[in-house]
């Protein structure tokens, strides 16, 4: 009896979009549900960080997003102030970096 073996192979193209996304600090405020002045303070506290030299002229990749999103839930959630999103993120970060370098050694 002879098995006949077959394969199908399917390519999946896509886009990261995080690297296509330019937001105006608007934009980011509504999609985050943030307010444009807590969203400066995390500018200003390097929480985020914007491409342009003035709020008017600034735009965010959507990697500010997600920040945006999780430093709006720390805020909320747990409280935090300005400077304590930036240690939190920033400590989130370097877990994610030990991670990621664990996974590649096995």
């Amino acid at each position: 009896m002879t098995q006949l073996n077959t394969s199908n192979i399917t390519w999946i193209e896509g886009n990261v979009v995080e690297n296509e996304i330019h937001m105006s600090i608007v934009e980011l405020s509504h999609a985050s549900r943030t307010p444009e002045d807590l969203i400066m303070a995390w500018v200003t506290e390097g929480v985020l960080s914007p491409t342009g030299s003035s709020p008017e002229d600034w735009r965010f990749g959507g990697d500010s997003l997600r920040r945006a999103k999780t430093a709006a839930h720390l805020t909320h959630d747990l409280e935090l102030n300005v400077p304590g999103v930036a240690l939190a993120l920033d400590l989130l970060d370097e877990i994610a970096q030990l991670r990621s370098q664990i996974h590649r050694r096995d």
